[in-house]
């Protein structure tokens, strides 16, 4: 839900906010060292999956709707997840609902130990700050994630 701010001035923060977020992601991605033993994601391979941990045994058209993202595009993430040995789908009548493997979860042990030691090496923060700032993107996140009406 957009807010009406009353200036450009004082929406210049969330747009300053916004774009850094979006290129922090990209760079730690990107400066994510080559694991052989991580199995590589796409973009909505990488949403899929964030949504299916946080919200295990959900169904499809709830990752559709809690990420903004296409059911078709969902689909095809959840094939090929499934694939890759990431995902578990299991039916129950006409409900599908979705969880992720072992495999899942040792790939993403690996991936947050990558990204901690990385930003270990690059960023000099106190834990309080840290935790501050874990705490108001875990909220935004979850604003954000909560399914449109």
């Amino acid at each position: 839900m957009l807010r009406d701010m009353s200036t450009t001035r004082d929406s210049e923060p969330l747009a300053d906010f916004a774009d850094l977020v979006l290129n922090v992601g990209r760079l730690i991605r990107a400066h994510t060292p080559a694991d052989s033993e991580i199995v590589a994601l796409t973009e909505t391979e990488r949403q899929v999956m964030r949504l299916i941990d946080l919200h295990p045994g959900c169904a499809p058209s709830d990752i559709a709707a809690r990420g903004r993202l296409q059911r078709t595009n969902v689909s095809a993430a959840l094939r090929s997840l499934e694939a890759k040995g990431m995902i578990r789908r299991a039916t129950s009548g006409r409900q599908v609902t979705v969880t992720p493997t072992r495999l899942a979860a040792t790939n993403l042990r690996r991936l947050r130990a990558a990204w901690a030691a990385e930003l270990a090496q690059t960023l000099d923060a106190d834990g309080e700050t840290l935790l501050q700032c874990t705490q108001l993107l875990r909220a935004l996140e979850q604003r954000l994630i909560e399914p449109a009406d």
